[in-house]
């Protein structure tokens, strides 16, 4: 919430504040709330009010990317003295990056939604609302495995561009960076995990060490996702890729090279560890736990590494 005096009018102009309905949201759901613009000593006319959903990633020094905007308002008309009101109903896309899990806010970046209003042909910008995105229930299934596998959670960040083979609505993808188990220290020293959402199913791509030529990628409907045992494939990719290196996506495959599709964990089995929250307080603590390996790639994906 804010509320700043319009500069454009300058003093004695309209003031204006935003007040969101609730400060948290998740992808695919709306964020809501009402801007309220306040008449100053004399009418004013404001060309639109727009609502525009903003990333902003600390590691390039308050570099903003828009999700998304709304034009809630075209042609306001604010008389002297008077309160105008006006309800809006922001959409997130799916692919809206995640900045807190369990009530925590991931450290690097943040989400917010910025008011902006056209007076006199040019915009009068505002700050940003803070918006606290949950993953969604799919998501937060492989962020608690990664909590029972002994990964720390390092931070997150926004990198420019679409992932190769996965198709995207946004120009630019999340990547949440983890410490990997304390067993590899000295062979491992990051995993990024990067999530591509839409309405049907969740694309999960996993990388070692930024080298890009490790790949591990997989795609489920969210309902698969949420019947997944994600120790499983996670820790063996894990183990995989330590002892073999860069030629071994036992994943299931980079996206657009026949990566694996529809994996669902016949077992049934529900892992269920210190999840995200334990990970971001060992993050804090600059402690990495253990790792238990649930069973190899073989078991569900294939091996077909003849070396």
């Amino acid at each position: 919430m804010f509320n700043r005096m319009l500069s454009r009018f300058g003093i004695g102009g309209p003031s204006v504040d935003t007040v969101l309905d609730s400060p948290h949201a998740v992808p695919g759901g709306p964020v809501t709330g009402q801007v309220h613009v306040q008449g100053g000593t004399a009418d004013a006319e404001i060309g639109q009010v727009v609502l525009s959903l903003v990333a902003r990633d600390e590691a390039e020094h308050g570099g903003d990317a828009e999700i998304s905007r709304l034009v809630v308002q075209q042609g306001l008309r604010v008389p002297a003295g008077q309160l105008v009101s006006i309800p809006f109903r922001l959409p997130l896309p799916w692919e809206t990056p995640i900045t807190g899990v369990g009530g925590a806010v991931l450290p690097g970046m943040s989400v917010g939604v910025r008011t902006d209003l056209l007076v006199e042909g040019a915009p009068d910008k505002g700050d940003l609302d803070p918006v606290l995105v949950g993953p969604l229930p799919s998501q937060d299934k492989v962020l608690d495995a990664f909590g029972a596998l002994g990964f720390t959670f390092r931070t997150t960040g926004i990198a420019a561009g679409p992932l190769p083979g996965v198709a995207g609505e946004l120009g630019f993808h999340q990547e949440l960076e983890f410490f990997p188990p304390a067993q590899y220290a000295g062979r491992l020293s990051q995993v990024t995990v990067t999530f591509v959402a839409n309405a049907a199913e969740l694309h999960v791509l996993l990388d070692a060490d930024k080298r890009g030529d490790t790949p591990g990628y997989l795609r489920l409907t969210h309902e698969q996702a949420q019947h997944t045992d994600w120790a499983t494939p996670v820790g063996s990719w894990l183990a995989q890729a330590a002892e073999r290196g860069p030629a071994y996506p036992a994943f299931g495959g980079a996206p657009g090279y026949g990566g694996q599709q529809g994996y669902d964990d016949q077992q049934g089995q529900q892992r269920r560890g210190p999840g995200m929250g334990g990970m971001l307080a060992a993050g804090a603590a600059g402690l990495a736990g253990g790792m238990v390996l649930g069973g190899v790639a073989d078991e569900f994906f294939g091996d077909d590494d003849e070396g």
